[in-house]
């Protein structure tokens, strides 16, 4: 296994030091609230000469992501970093980035969009680009955050996939608390993520490629059509690449996390930080008889139907939390999702909607107990707001 030396780090961190370890040809680089610690920390490796990346200082985050899809489709490894509305900014790109076939990594640190201004976490700017193309991998800690960063890049530049790749964690809760995190040693780091495979690129001038064309009726659709099987295609080499990073580090990881889910009847889903909050929540009503559950998703694009189903089977009621509302929609996205992985398989599990945090707001073990309490005496409200004031 590789050795690890331990560092006092905030989720920025991690995800700055793994981009360190990386090395990417190019980095493009804006600062918003509450990411701005990652470009700033990268910024600061480049300077000290310790990364060759080229670093470009842009005036805004459509810039960024249009930098970094220049530079990849010339063949860099390249990669960026947003939050909230800077991920808004980008979202022309974003989907170009995608609809290219670019195997770019950002690391998105999860804020509330305005109006009104809010800089603390909810998850309505990752679910904003959801239908755009792009992988979407959710970190509770900064441990995961630092992980899921280098798996990303062999995720992304996969023959087999190339769609770009987004590492999000929860604003300020994961970004800015500081916490243990055990760090690989570079060589087997650089060993496991590799050179980036090139195959079409525009610097390759033996063998001229056309990227970006117009695409009308005659072949758009057939172009969506492939990028669609290769999110498909993803369900299968993801897990494939986790298990070779196991291997070498003994960190298993998967499409979720199941805790205490063997006989629940009550289970909680829900991704990111509040995750470790519900889990000594089930610590604690397991102790008094209650047969409840966590289910962590990490996933949210390839949305993995099957393996959800699959952890929530025997489950009578799972509590589906959301950090953020579909506005017209009823309950969640990750709520709507699980809803139709259900109906169309088994859906022997009743759901409900749990809307919470909006804009940073606390979720704590008692709030989270009282969601248990109620789904365990048969609450039948398919939606429900916690912790609003009514």
């Amino acid at each position: 296994m590789i050795k690890t030396e331990r560092f006092a780090f905030t989720g920025a961190d991690a995800a700055s030091y793994a981009m360190k370890q990386i090395n990417p040809d190019v980095v493009a680089a804006y600062p918003i609230t509450p990411q701005t610690a990652i470009v700033q920390n990268y910024a600061q490796y480049a300077a000290d000469g310790l990364v060759d990346t080229e670093m470009v200082t842009v005036e805004s985050e459509h810039s960024a992501m249009s930098a970094v899809v220049g530079a990849s489709a010339a063949g860099a490894r390249a990669m960026t970093a947003t939050s909230s509305a800077g991920l808004a900014l980008m979202a022309e790109i974003v989907g170009v980035a995608s609809g290219l076939r670019l195997p770019i990594v950002m690391a998105v640190v999860n804020r509330a969009l305005s109006a009104p201004i809010n800089i603390h976490c909810d998850h309505s700017d990752a679910y904003m680009v959801r239908d755009l193309g792009w992988i979407q991998v959710f970190s509770e800690t900064a441990q995961e955050v630092y992980e899921n960063m280098l798996m990303a890049v062999r995720i992304a530049e996969h023959p087999d996939i190339h769609l770009p790749v987004m590492v999000n964690q929860d604003g300020f809760i994961t970004s800015h608390a500081v916490e243990c995190v055990d760090v690989f040693e570079d060589d087997p780091v650089k060993a496991f993520v590799k050179s980036r495979p090139l195959d079409k690129y525009l610097l390759d001038l033996a063998h001229p490629v056309t990227i970006g064309p117009l695409q009308l009726q005659d072949y758009y659709f057939e172009t969506q059509k492939q990028r669609a099987d290769a999110m498909e295609k993803a369900k299968e080499v993801i897990p494939a690449i986790e298990a070779e990073f196991a291997k070498i580090t003994g960190k298993t990881y998967g499409w979720y996390e199941a805790y205490q889910m063997d006989d629940a009847e009550v289970a909680l889903v829900v991704m990111s930080s509040t995750a470790g909050t519900a889990r000594g929540v089930v610590d604690a009503l397991r102790a008094e008889g209650k047969k409840v559950g966590l289910l962590k998703p990490r996933y949210f694009r390839p949305f993995p139907a099957e393996a959800y189903v699959e952890a929530l089977k025997g489950v009578k009621t799972a509590v589906v939390m959301d950090r953020a509302i579909g506005f017209g929609q009823e309950g969640g996205a990750l709520f709507s999702e699980l809803s139709s992985a259900l109906y169309h398989r088994q859906g022997q599990t009743r759901l409900q909607s749990v809307l919470f945090g909006l804009g940073g707001r606390d979720i704590t073990p008692e709030d989270i107990r009282g969601i248990f309490t109620d789904a365990l005496s048969g609450d039948s409200r398919l939606v429900k707001y916690v912790g609003v004031r009514e």
